[in-house]
Formats: structure tokens, sequence, C-alpha cells
């Protein structure tokens, strides 16, 4: 989860934020609200956690109370071979990613 200095450091000059997705187990939209005073912070509506790549999550309170650890969130990052060398296909033209969604798998252990 986030800490409390970097949740004071994302809202800054702001007394209320929300964040607005849908819930990383169930799917349903979820707004997760967090208002700062002067001597609390009042989160409503759910959860909010940061990955390393500044990339945020909610939870949604009954997900939240079921469990709550982030699981199953980081990103997969896919590499493969290109004009002869390896290169994250994310990084790819539009052209050589629509072949690579296209491209077909052997299995060498299949009997012909």
């Amino acid at each position: 989860m986030m800490t409390i200095d970097r949740l004071q450091d994302l809202i800054a000059t702001k007394k209320m934020v929300a964040f607005i997705g849908e819930c990383h187990d169930c799917k349903i939209k979820t707004e997760v609200s967090v208002e700062i005073t002067k001597d609390k912070i009042k989160i409503t509506g759910g959860s909010v956690y940061e990955t390393e790549r500044e990339k945020f999550f909610v939870k949604c309170d009954q997900c939240f109370r079921k469990d709550p650890e982030l699981k199953n969130y980081q990103d997969c990052e896919v590499y493969s071979r290109v004009v002869g060398y390896l290169r994250p296909v994310e990084q790819w033209n539009p052209g050589k990613q629509a072949e690579f969604k296209d491209r077909a798998t052997f299995d060498a252990t299949a009997e012909a």
C-alpha cells in the first residue's frame, strides 16, 4: 500500500482527491476518496496501491476486507526477435506488433 508521506506528496495542495478505476480483484467501478485535514486522513470507498513504476491500482472495500494484499499486478514485458535483435514487443511499431500477434507457436515435442 501507499505510505502516508507518499500520499501527502501526491495530494500536496489539494484537500481531497479521488482515485477512479475498476477494482483490481472484482473489476467493478471503484472510486476511492482521500481527504486530508490537519489532524487526520480519511479514506473512503476502498484502497489505493502504487507500484514501483508509479502505476496506481484500486480495490473496493469488499475486496480489501477479503484480502488487503495486492497480488498479480506486475506487468510482464515480452521480448522477441525483430530485424535481427531482441526488443520489447511494446516498443515495436504497430505493423510488427500485429505480425507478432499472428505468429503461431511450434511445439517440437508433438508428434507429426
